[in-house]
């Protein structure tokens, strides 16, 4: 079981599992060890980490470990309780108030991505240790506001889709956990699993991966092997990845009917994480620009997404939709008095009742001036009728009203 704790409560005898913050800012980013060495404490406390995850099953927890020798207490007095990491309260913000920081660390994960994916295809073997912290950090960002990093990272060109499509899946497994109201360690775990599940892309010819027009037969049965290539370059990892993070690799196209790949299991033979690992790589992929196909707007794939009976778990669609939103950010939406606006914040309680960006008139058949409206307000009479497609109007830059 991995626990977060304080660098403070380190005793010998734990197996350090990973360290909190970016790697590049101590010299321990690639360890996992168990903790024996006084050297090694030493450097750890004087290195500026705040916190690190621990392995519980590989050495002792916070509640059974004693303190190192040069912290015993006197002969005959009681062993001090080490108490467990509890971590700060989380201070919820506006989805505007963290754009900015949302923006920033995805410019960061496309960086630290972008470099272990390419070891990949170079052939060396994955260090999947590297992502913890970048999945935590996803993790906080969600913590604050459950919208704006979900929705900035739809926003990724053609080019970067390969890398980001990861780090968007990452930051939607771990929202979809919390709905489901999964205990953190596994949320961490199935954000893990979201950043890893296409490693096997790195395998595939780039001819092929980033192929502009439909692919042959041939090129889609490559395309195929993906899965089961990413599961063996995970089991070759230098470091242990979980079963569930492997199970999500190889079972993400695998469809609750039976029809999907690599094996056609159906129904409960697909894991939970798996299911959800379905539908969190399709709804990223199908709202993102991609070589091959222009982007769905987002509330409109939600729709689609739910027609395709068979292919997710129901209930954990529900679940997903709650997760995103019936109108997710950026969605264009029709109101009642005939204006036209784009969804700039979600209400937690009221899915239907969002913060909308108002700047057309259909009656008018023209812009107004943008004005923010809350739909839940008491003092509001309007309302949403309808989704509209942003196509269909010829609005094609309707990302600069709400990010």
């Amino acid at each position: 079981m991995l626990r977060k704790i304080l660098v403070s409560q380190l005793r010998f005898g734990m197996y350090v599992h990973a360290l909190e913050g970016s790697w590049f800012d101590h010299p321990f980013w690639r360890s996992k060890f168990l903790l024996t060495d006084p050297a090694d404490l030493q450097a750890l406390r004087a290195s500026g980490i705040k916190a690190v995850w621990i392995d519980a099953g590989k050495g002792v927890d916070v509640e059974t470990a004693t303190p190192p020798a040069a912290e015993a207490p006197p002969l005959g007095a009681d062993t001090p309780v080490v108490p467990l990491a509890v971590p700060p309260p989380v201070q919820q913000c506006s989805a505007k108030e963290e754009m900015q920081r949302a923006t920033e660390l995805l410019k960061r994960s496309r960086q630290q991505v972008t470099s272990v994916f390419n070891e990949a295809r170079l052939g060396k073997a994955v260090d999947p240790q590297q992502c913890q912290p970048l999945v935590e950090q996803i993790s906080a960002s969600l913590a604050r506001n459950g919208s704006a990093l979900l929705s900035l990272a739809r926003l990724k060109t053609k080019d970067e889709y390969t890398y980001m499509h990861s780090v968007a899946v990452c930051a939607l497994m771990v929202a979809l956990a919390r709905q489901l109201g999964l205990p953190e360690d596994q949320v961490h775990e199935a954000g893990m699993a979201g950043l890893l599940h296409d490693i096997g892309k790195m395998a595939m010819p780039l001819d092929v991966l980033n192929k502009p027009g439909k692919l042959s037969d041939d090129e889609y049965a490559v395309m195929r092997s993906h899965p089961e290539r990413g599961h063996a370059m995970l089991l070759a990892a230098q470091t242990s990845v979980s079963d569930a993070v492997l199970d999500v690799c190889l079972h993400h196209h695998e469809k609750v009917d039976g029809t999907g790949y690599p094996y056609r299991l159906a129904g409960e033979q697909i894991s939970r994480l798996a299911r959800m690992g379905a539908i969190c790589d399709v709804y990223d992929a199908i709202t993102s620009n991609r070589p091959y196909k222009t982007a769905w707007d987002a509330s409109g794939s939600l729709a689609r997404m739910a027609q395709w009976h068979g292919h997710f778990d129901t209930q954990l669609l529900h679940a997903f939709v709650r997760t995103v939103g019936i109108y997710p950010l950026g969605s264009l939406v029709r109101l009642q008095s005939g204006r036209l606006g784009v969804v700039t914040e979600h209400h937690p309680q009221q899915l239907t009742a969002p913060r909308v960006k108002l700047f057309y008139s259909t009656r008018a058949r023209a812009a107004i001036v943008p004005v923010e409206m809350d739909l839940s307000s008491p003092q509001c009479s309007d309302r949403i009728v309808g989704r509209e497609d942003p196509a269909a109007w010829g609005f094609s830059n309707l990302d600069v009203l709400w990010t």
